[in-house]
């Protein structure tokens, strides 16, 4: 839902922050991570998962996924001051539906909500790597 989030509420409704280069940050993160991710998947079907395609899988995330949440915190970050000035996506009251939303505000938190979100993940996926990573050496080992 973030990739979604960040290329349509953010990139995409944002122009001037298209052309930063945190865009592009995330973008090669994203694009290099699904490139791993769906041979991944498509070896595993085929049951002919090279062991490169599964280390690749388990080892580079430990620098695209920083890579990418810089490049995304970064977007939004440069995207907070034209999103306060336009007010966009914002709703003032008074109006009929006695309701107001403050997109600056919501990209504060979407930001902030990185904190305790963004170790979890990192962390299930380090201890996934040790764990398929071991597997494999072990079974060399074996071999």
């Amino acid at each position: 839902m973030s990739r979604v989030f960040l290329t349509w509420a953010v990139t995409h409704s944002v122009k001037e922050v298209q052309n930063e280069g945190s865009v592009l940050l995330f973008v090669v993160a994203w694009t290099i991570t699904e490139i791993i991710r769906y041979s991944f998947y498509t070896f595993s079907l085929l049951n002919h998962l090279p062991y490169l395609i599964k280390w690749a899988r388990y080892t580079l995330f430990i620098v695209l996924y920083p890579m990418g949440v810089t490049g995304e915190l970064l977007t939004i970050y440069a995207a907070l001051p034209i999103v306060r000035k336009t007010g966009l996506y914002s709703i003032n009251l008074p109006n009929k539906y006695n309701f107001s939303f403050d997109y600056y505000t919501f990209l504060i938190l979407v930001m902030v909500s990185y904190i305790p979100i963004f170790p979890q993940l990192y962390f299930h996926m380090l201890h996934q790597r040790r764990k398929i990573i071991s597997n494999i050496e072990e079974h060399k080992k074996s071999a």
